[in-house]
């Protein structure tokens, strides 16, 4: 391992240090936001020095068995020291790479929760159908990674379908694991309308924002208009004799966030700013982006909406995500939530793309 990597290796211990003595201390205990904070900084460097202790420790094991090489003349446990010589430096080989990933720098996202924007797209009706069946699609993939989903706002189509649904997603991993589905979505398939059995194209786009806490966005007061009216239902009628729905427009960006999912007018502006929240962060990170990557809308799972990410094929149950030609042949179950395979792939073709953008040695 390379020295300047051991130097930044013992920094981040004395650092993990240094956090379990901040967090000990009577005013950060009382603080919940610099404790939260504190905590996740500690839990990721916590994380690498171990990688690191099992380093050193493998490295021990190493220098044992070739001195046992070096010293003994019987073959039978010169066989077993060249055997085990040959394993500790997989293992080693395997630590390193898992230093040099954990090392790599971190996204302000990282441990974020998410707020998803599905909306229908071209194709009527039937892409009014695709986006519901999107939305079952992150429910059902939200339930086996233990994650919470909770709609903000839901536009029926009313025949099944849904022109638009917001909402959010929290736990472990959410934003991260999400962050990749924002694009087009597009499905092939013959409506149950079409009478001559012809394949329609239809689309959805996808959004997958970082949800912003408070201490990552301030909104102030003077920059807000609040709108309080009646939710209303199919039709046009009042779901609610109560004015409950809340319409919240930030008044420097233009934004508009409306939430009438819940019947209490504090619920529903509690959550309608979570997204508009979620939406300014968006927003800002994506300039910082744009003037720190150039190339940013040719990279893998960039994130651009108006790029055509994943086709479903009915006819021919595939589904193929077109950033990494990859394609399952099990449509039915990516749509019941089977979407580790692509995420996964994606996850890792950005940590490879981030390992090459590393300055190399000399």
């Amino acid at each position: 391992m390379q020295q300047s990597t051991l130097d930044k290796l013992r920094a981040i211990a004395e650092r993990q240090a240094e956090l379990e003595a901040l967090m000990a201390r009577p005013e950060t205990a009382s603080d919940p936001n610099t404790l939260r904070k504190l905590g996740r900084e500690y839990n990721d460097l916590r994380s690498i020095v171990a990688l690191w202790r099992k380093y050193e420790r493998a490295e021990g094991d190493l220098q044992g068995a070739r001195s046992i090489l070096e010293d003994e003349a019987d073959p039978d446990v010169r066989a077993l020291a060249t055997e085990e010589i040959t394993s500790v430096e997989a293992r080693l080989a395997s630590l390193t790479a898992g230093i040099e990933a954990a090392l790599l720098p971190k996204d302000v996202t990282e441990h974020a929760d998410a707020v998803v924007e599905i909306r229908a797209g071209a194709g009527g009706d039937e892409a009014g159908l695709f986006a519901a069946e999107l939305f079952r699609m992150y429910q059902r993939y939200g339930e086996t990674q233990g994650w919470r989903l909770r709609p903000v706002t839901v536009n029926e189509t009313g025949v099944g379908g849904m022109k638009e649904i917001i909402f959010e997603v929290e736990g472990d991993g959410a934003y991260t694991r999400l962050k990749h589905e924002s694009g087009v979505h597009r499905v092939q398939r013959v409506p149950e309308t079409e009478s001559q059995g012809r394949i329609h194209t239809s689309t959805a786009t996808v959004a997958v924002l970082p949800k912003a806490e408070e201490i990552d966005v301030e909104i102030r007061p003077d920059d807000l208009r609040i709108d309080i009216f009646h939710a209303g239902g199919h039709g046009g009628q009042n779901v609610n004799k109560v004015a409950t729905a809340v319409r919240l427009t930030h008044i420097p960006t233009g934004i508009v966030v409306t939430c009438q999912k819940e019947r209490s007018q504090l619920q529903n502006r509690v959550m309608a700013m979570d997204v508009l929240r979620s939406r300014l962060w968006d927003a800002e990170l994506r300039k910082q982006q744009e003037a720190t990557s150039a190339d940013r809308r040719s990279q893998v799972g960039s994130g651009d909406r108006s790029e055509k990410i994943r086709t479903y094929n009915y006819p021919q149950t595939r589904v193929t995500d077109h950033r990494l030609g990859l394609t399952s042949h099990n449509l039915p179950r990516v749509l019941d939530g089977g979407l580790d395979e692509f995420i996964d792939a994606l996850l890792r073709e950005e940590q490879a793309r981030m390992l090459a953008a590393l300055p190399q040695p000399s």
